[in-house]
């Protein structure tokens, strides 16, 4: 899959979330929409990039922006995950990576000098038009949602 790019429309989806509700895209239009792909829940560098964003949360919703975490983990993994760091956003379950497969947040990777096939820590910006207004490919966990909250300018 190829990279998104700025004023792309953004690929629709509909996920189940924490709790088993479903989440679509289009229901968020209207709002900026930040949809950020990462590996596995309650890991170093997932737990540091959610607990960032979470923390930043208020921030966020100045801006008129609602926060999703996709992974592949079950919901009662994110539930669990949320529940031990106090995460209060939504976390999203893409358990085929169908979705990061559409936004280029799955494929090839190399890790550790080995080429594997897996989640490419991703994060997309998209608009209230629904269309993308970044997207950054193989992020660092750490300092990566203020990052994030300077893009939107807030």
């Amino acid at each position: 899959m190829a990279k998104l790019e700025a004023g792309k429309r953004a690929p629709t989806f509909t996920l189940s979330d924490h709790e088993g509700n479903k989440v679509s895209l289009k229901d968020l239009a209207g709002q900026n929409v930040i949809i950020y792909f990462y590996p596995k829940d309650d890991t170093p560098g997932c737990t540091k990039e959610a607990c960032q964003f979470n923390d930043l949360l208020a921030e966020f919703a100045k801006a008129d922006a609602v926060v999703l975490g996709v992974s592949a983990d079950s919901a009662e993994s994110h539930n669990k995950f949320r529940a031990k760091y106090g995460l209060n956003f939504s976390l999203l379950v893409d358990k085929d990576h169908t979705v990061g497969e559409r936004y280029g947040a799955w494929g090839e990777k190399v890790l550790y000098g080995k080429h594997t096939i897996g989640v490419i820590r991703s994060t997309f910006l998209i608009g209230p038009d629904q269309k993308i207004i970044r997207a950054w490919y193989h992020v660092k966990a750490d300092g990566h949602a203020a990052k994030v909250l300077e893009a939107i300018g807030a």
